[in-house]
């Protein structure tokens, strides 16, 4: 059954595909850029309702300061890497012991304080802000969003191809269950992992773009590493890759990002 969800989902590729920055790899693109910033900035709306704002002079400063540099060079890439997105850059750091950042579709980028004691450094913070940047460059947030949405219809067709017909019509709900479940196992879950290492790739070349060696960004998930998170679920249920998998990526990146390496 999954076959059918991935027969529909390579029309849907066929007929709105574009090209990922840096590695190339094809993508599902059925939102429009406008769409994908009007999420982006209520998203962000929401974020700054909900979530305590850092009062933390040195915190504030030290993620306006390495975002400002990686937007820059997200702004100005040499020839052919990727085309310059000219968002309305914001920045928000956000007062919780969470190890985590994100930029949102149109270059809102928000750090909470849980990462600092991980990142502890300027190129420790633009390793993490690289990789959240790198995901709106790439509009990861339209393709998941894409993806979604040309699950659901592939789901929906089938279901009513199952329903429709007398031998299948009385397994037909099952059926979509056992659909909804392949989809997400054994299409948009890989397709997430795909895309963080993709955003781990492209935020190595935009740090060493803005100034900051692509090393340390190695160091940070080393750091990362030693975090106890808890039980991990199997690599095939998870959104991200492991910590492990990550590290060794980096490492075998960095030689490439080494090349666009100008100290500042």
């Amino acid at each position: 059954m999954r076959s059918i969800i991935a027969l529909i989902l390579s029309a849907f590729v066929l007929a709105a595909c574009q090209s990922a920055p840096v590695t190339g790899r094809s993508q599902l693109m059925l939102v429009s850029e406008n769409e994908e910033r009007e999420a982006g900035l209520l998203a962000f709306q929401q974020i700054r309702a909900t979530e305590p704002p850092s009062h933390d002079t040195m915190a504030n400063e030290l993620v306006e300061r390495v975002s400002r540099r990686i937007a820059a060079a997200a702004e100005s890439p040499p020839p052919n890497l990727w085309k310059a997105p000219h968002y309305r850059w914001e920045f928000e750091v956000i007062d919780k012991r969470i190890p985590n950042a994100g930029c949102l579709p149109g270059g809102k980028i928000f750090v909470y304080t849980g990462l600092l004691p991980i990142t502890q450094n300027d190129a420790g913070m633009a390793a993490v802000i690289g990789h959240e940047v790198a995901h709106a460059l790439a509009r990861h947030g339209a393709e998941r969003m894409s993806d979604a949405r040309a699950a659901s219809i592939a789901i929906a067709v089938a279901g009513v191809a199952l329903a429709v017909n007398r031998s299948t019509s009385s397994v037909a709900p099952s059926a979509v269950a056992a659909l909804g479940a392949g989809a997400t196992l054994g299409i948009l879950l890989p397709m997430s992992r795909e895309r963080e290492s993709e955003a781990d790739h492209i935020g190595l070349i935009l740090m060493a773009l803005a100034g900051y060696d692509p090393n340390e960004a190695v160091t940070v998930w080393e750091r990362m590493l030693l975090i106890d998170k808890g039980p991990s679920p199997p690599i095939w249920a998870r959104t991200h890759p492991s910590d492990e998998q990550r590290i060794k990526d980096l490492r075998a990146w960095v030689p490439e990002a080494m090349k666009y390496y100008r100290p500042q």
